[in-house]
Order: structure tokens, then sequence, then C-alpha cells
């Protein structure tokens, strides 16, 4: 079964998904006229609140939207999917996976402001947003076929399955094996066990509470790495611009690991950077559909900050860690482990538990927003009155991801992002045209607006 999955995702992630996700990407970066450059201060200034209106329609606001996309995209992709994208495909990846983020700035911007555009009501009369609701709602009742195949691989693929992994691997080694307590697979079935309970008490209070405990938790996270990062690099500042340069030579050489396949090299990269920012993937969409705004380009603007922050900032920081502190020489392909090797090597002693600390907020913020996309897919296939029973299939899959293998863990995980990739995209392009013209009234209006 194992194997099966590893085939499935290897194929899926071939030259259409590709195709799609980056020249798809390419195209609306380029029919925006670069909106992520061009729209990068409104956007900081929406973010700031000053646009906010406590009397729109949707459940949260446009800043906690922002935090609980962050929540589920800052975090262990930031720390095990660069250690597995330098892993598998050198440091050369991580070029690939800069570039994936400006297209995704792009793609978010679309697909989010879509999600505002074309919001739905479920069963029970509640607005929602999203790729499925984009599809009825902007396409039409024809297409509604793309909007099942996008749930039923969202209900499979946002489960916290690599958090739950990853997590268990590192309490194990940080906590466990050096006092002689780990059991292997007992271990590993007691954290799951407990790290399902926990999540419990925070999912089961529903999005107001995901987005309260995820707007206090991002902060506090990306600070506490942020300042372990920066004390690694100020000690090896020297190798910083050689690493950079090594990283742009290698994306177009391939040499450190995969013998030259560039080709090979750019795939590991646009798969890591879709699992750690998640554009074009049609997550971020379902979590901004629900934001308290009449602006769709507004959300669209706030949206395309997350791919900036997430990759080309947070990617980035991890890889030159792991890249100055000489770990990735070793050959090792657990993502998490690597990341904790170079904290090690940077700050001995410490080092490693405090990135068990970030992994730990990091892993469990994510496990909480991931749950609301999974219940929004499940709540569009069987109705609002039986969505919460997906929250309970979600729980149970976590100790399933605590007590299975990581390349299986992450190949079902990038199969299913794959799938789901195809009914977002499709729906973006074919909605473009009513973006760009959306983009134009917008930014007439609040030249009058910034004027008065």
């Amino acid at each position: 079964m194992g194997d099966l999955i590893i085939a499935f995702s290897n194929w899926i992630w071939g030259t259409p998904l590709l195709v799609l996700l980056m020249g798809g990407g390419f195209f609306m970066l380029f029919y925006s006229r670069f909106i992520p450059f061009r729209g990068l201060r409104h956007a900081m200034k929406v973010v700031g609140g000053k646009y906010d209106d406590p009397n729109a329609s949707g459940d949260i606001t446009s800043l906690q939207a922002l935090s609980s996309a962050i929540a589920a995209t800052v975090g262990l992709g930031n720390i095990s999917g660069v250690a597995l994208a330098i892993g598998t495909g050198g440091p050369g990846a991580i070029f690939w996976m800069w570039v994936s983020a400006f297209v995704g700035m792009a793609t978010k911007f679309f697909t989010c402001t879509l999600a505002i555009m074309y919001r739905g009501k479920d069963s029970s009369g509640h607005i929602q947003g999203g790729p499925m609701y984009v599809i009825e709602e902007g396409m039409g009742k024809k297409w509604r076929f793309l909007s099942v195949i996008f749930c039923v691989a969202g209900i499979m693929g946002l489960l916290a399955i690599f958090q739950a992994n990853q997590l268990t691997e590192v309490l194990r080694v940080v906590l466990l094996r050096p006092f002689g307590l780990d059991w292997g697979q007992t271990s590993r079935w007691i954290i799951g066990i407990t790290m399902m309970l926990l999540v419990a008490v925070v999912i089961l209070g529903g999005i107001q509470r995901i987005a309260k405990v995820a707007s206090r938790l991002v902060p506090f996270m990306v600070s506490m790495y942020f300042v372990c990062v920066f004390i690694i690099l100020f000690k090896n500042l020297g190798e910083v611009p050689e690493m950079l340069l090594f990283i742009i030579e290698d994306a177009f050489t391939g040499k450190a690991v995969l013998g030259g396949a560039v080709g090979q090299v750019i795939i590991i990269g646009a798969r890591r950077a879709a699992f750690s920012n998640e554009a074009g993937i049609g997550t971020a969409p379902m979590v901004h559909g629900a934001s308290k705004t009449s602006e769709p380009v507004r959300e669209g603007l706030i949206a395309m900050l997350g791919p900036f922050i997430d990759t080309i900032v947070v990617c980035t920081l991890t890889a030159l860690v792991i890249l100055v502190t000489g770990v990735w020489k070793t050959g090792e392909r657990d993502g998490v482990l690597l990341t904790l090797s170079a904290f090690e090597q940077g700050l001995p002693g410490i080092g490693k538990y405090l990135l068990m600390a970030a992994v730990l907020i990091f892993a469990l913020s994510t496990m909480f927003t991931y749950s609301y996309y999974g219940h929004k897919c499940f709540n569009y296939l069987f109705g609002a009155e039986k969505a919460d029973y997906y929250n309970y299939f979600y729980l149970i899959t976590i100790v399933g991801g605590a007590v299975t293998s990581l390349s299986v863990v992450m190949s079902f995980v990038d199969g299913m992002y794959a799938v789901m990739a195809f009914p977002t995209m499709i729906s973006a392009l074919y909605l473009s045209p009513k973006v760009i013209a959306a983009t134009k009234d917008y930014f007439e209006r609040m030249k009058i607006l910034d004027e008065e």
C-alpha cells in the first residue's frame, strides 16, 4: 500500500501539474501586471486594519484570516519541508521554491479574490467560501464535478498526518531517547493519542476558537523561531552570501544531489513550495472566504502576503541554517531530523530544545487550522448537519500519522494536494478576467478614497 501511494504521488507530480501550477501562476503574474509587487504597500495598510468594516458579512477579520492561513502554511513545511527539499533535491531546490513563491503570490491573489466574489451558502444557509463554491457559483452547476473532486481530495489530504509524524519524531529524539524512554512504536502510539486529545480541545470549538488561538500563537512562534535562526546565521555570517550563490548555481546544475538532473530539482522545489505555502492548492481561499469583508480584491491582496512571509522569508532562513552548519552533507532524508542537527550544531546544548518548542507550536497550530479546511469540504459534500462528524475522523488520523513512516505520509499528502490543485487552478484561470475587472475597479475607487 505504501509503495502504491509513493508511486501515485510521483506520477501525478509530473509535467502536466507543473505546467498548470507554475505556468498558470506565471500567466496570472503577467495578466495582473505584477500585482504582488504593485499591490504590496497597499496590502500592508489593509493588514494594519485601516479599511476594516465590522458590519461586513463573514466570520472572522482579514487579519485573523491571514493569521489562520499562515498558521497552516508557516509551520512544519518551513522546518521539515525545506530540509526535505535539500535532502532530496539539493540546495538548488530552494531557488525553485523562491520562483514558486513569487508565482504563488499571484495565484493566491486570484484564488482568494474569487473566494469572496463567489461565496456560496451551505445547507444551513451559512455563507461559505472556497474553490468548491467558486466553481459552482462562478462557473456554473455543470462544472460541479470539479468541486466534488476538490472536496474528496481535501477530506483525504488536509489531515494533520505530516505534522503528527514529524512532531512525534522530534519528541522521541529530543525528550525520550536521551533518557532511555523511547519504546519505538509504543512511544509513537502514546504521543499520537496525546496529540489527538490536545487538538480535540481546540478544534471542537469551531473557526472562531481556531482563529483566536492561531492569531495568538503565530506571532509568538514566528518570533521565537526567527531569534534562534538569526543567532545561528550571525555566528556563520561570512558563509551566508556564499550559500545564497550556491543555491542559485545548484538550481541550474543539480550537481549537489541528483547528478545534473535539473528537471528533477525543479519538480522537488515546486512540490515543497506547494506543500509549504499552499498557493494554487485551494486551502487559503477556504479560510479567506470566511473573512468579514465586502471587498474581494482587498482580501486577495492580504492573502498574497502568505507565500511571501512563508517561503521567501521563513523557508530561506531555515535553508541557510541547514547550509551554513554543513549538516545537509550528511545525507539525512528525514526532514525534521536534518533541521534538528542544524540547530544542535548552531546552538549547542539548547538548540534542539528550542527547535522542539518551535516544532510543537508550529505543528499544533497547523493541526488546528487544517481541521477547518477538511470540515468545509465535508460540509460541502454531506451538508452542515453532518460536517462535525469529520472532526472525529480527523482526530483519529492524527494517531495514524504518528505511527506511519515519513515517506508514505509525505507522498499521500503530496498526491492529494496535486488532485486539489487541478480544480483550483482551472477555476482561477477560467474566471481570471473577472478578477482583473474587479482589480481595476477597486484601485480606481481607492485612489478617490485616499485623496479624500
